[in-house]
């Protein structure tokens, strides 16, 4: 998941700030529990659950990123 979000276009990458939290960490199992998130990996967008337990389509995911940055 975190290759994925690195392998994004520059273009993407200049309008997200993501965050990888480790699930086995204080921090991490905080995240977790505010996002309501129980599978791992997952991906949140704007603080909002998108992909749980599953690594979508690049494609998939920058429509995604663009839909909530308001490119789209």
């Amino acid at each position: 998941m975190v290759e994925l979000v690195r392998s994004l276009p520059d273009e993407i990458k200049e309008i997200i700030e993501p965050y990888e939290w480790n699930v086995k960490t204080r921090e991490g199992i905080s995240k977790k529990s505010e996002l309501k998130i129980k599978p791992v990996p997952s991906i949140a967008l704007n603080g909002e659950l998108v992909y749980a337990s599953t690594i979508p389509p690049q494609e998939d995911l920058i429509q995604a990123i663009r839909e909530r940055s308001g490119l789209e």
